[in-house]
């Protein structure tokens, strides 16, 4: 099993978890009423998902 022959530095450590980012997520126009979304998934606006009514909204 491999096992470190030396401690890893604080300086190499946190340069390799520099590249750890939070990414904004990937936002989508809804098709019917053009409202900002999660991709694949119903809209919270207006309950449809790829042109079909799936949820009644009130």
């Amino acid at each position: 099993m491999g096992v470190p022959k030396r401690k890893t530095s604080k300086r190499r450590a946190r340069m390799r978890r520099a590249h750890w980012k939070i990414e904004a997520p990937g936002l989508v126009r809804c098709s019917q009423c053009r409202a900002l979304i999660m991709p694949h998934r119903v809209c919270p606006e207006c309950g449809y998902y790829k042109a079909k009514e799936v949820v009644k909204v009130q």
